[in-house]
């Protein structure tokens, strides 16, 4: 049968492996547990559950008192914290919108517009319509100094500028976004570290009291022992 222990903050029955007592707990993290229970103290004890749920709320207060109100991007950190869940599922659940047709043609166009295909063929559209109007037709449609050829260059210019503006602002978009996530992954880390920390203090704690225990063990059985040769040297 399991052993089990009931705590003394919800009264509830926890397995007697998740028992931690209130002098094992980090001076400041026991001082916020007290200010919602007044009466816990250090020979009192909870479970290891209710103590990172206890965990989580003195970090989210850490962070308000560090920068204010919690924003959404530490809302999220503190919830992935506290259901112990991937902070990149939470990412990959916010996966970009549906882009709109605009969207998705001002990046071919920029994409496009930007690579040596578009100089190339435009530089052969352009040797060929100067060839046909100076050569091949006669008349021509568009005569030297083919003002019909620069109206088509300035209309393209002024078309092709606006649509690559577009296609840059939705790349800052995406470098804010990834700024973003960088900001709560790395967030999440520091506040993993500190949860490890008192982690570790508390299994240090544990373990010299364990330690203190033992040799309290040993103290006595010495001090029965040289009782039991004193008893035997009156004799």
């Amino acid at each position: 049968m399991t052993k089990t222990f009931r705590s003394d903050i919800s009264g509830k029955e926890y397995p007697a492996i998740e028992r931690i007592q209130g002098n094992a707990i980090k001076t400041s993290l026991l001082a916020y547990i007290r200010k919602s229970y007044p009466d816990f103290g250090e020979n009192h004890c909870l479970s290891l559950t209710e103590l990172n749920q206890f965990r989580t709320a003195y970090l989210a207060e850490i962070l308000q008192q560090q920068q204010g109100d919690l924003n959404e991007l530490s809302q999220t950190v503190l919830a992935s914290l506290h259901n112990q869940t991937l902070l990149s599922e939470q990412i990959a659940e916010k996966a970009e919108v549906s882009l709109t047709i605009g969207q998705r043609l001002a990046d071919r166009v920029a994409k496009f517009g930007g690579s040596w295909h578009f100089i190339i063929s435009f530089g052969f559209f352009i040797l060929l319509w100067i060839t046909a109007n100076f050569y091949l037709l006669s008349p021509a449609f568009d005569p030297y100094p083919f003002i019909l050829l620069n109206l088509l260059l300035s209309c393209l210019a002024a078309i092709q500028a606006p649509v690559i503006m577009m296609s840059q602002n939705r790349q800052d978009e995406k470098d804010r976004d990834r700024s973003r996530k960088d900001y709560m992954i790395n967030l999440k880390a520091e506040l993993e570290i500190r949860m490890l920390h008192e982690k570790l203090d508390h299994l240090m704690m544990k373990q010299q009291q364990h330690l203190l225990s033992i040799q309290q063990e040993q103290i006595a059985m010495l001090e029965q022992i040289l009782d039991n040769i004193s008893h035997q040297r009156r004799q």
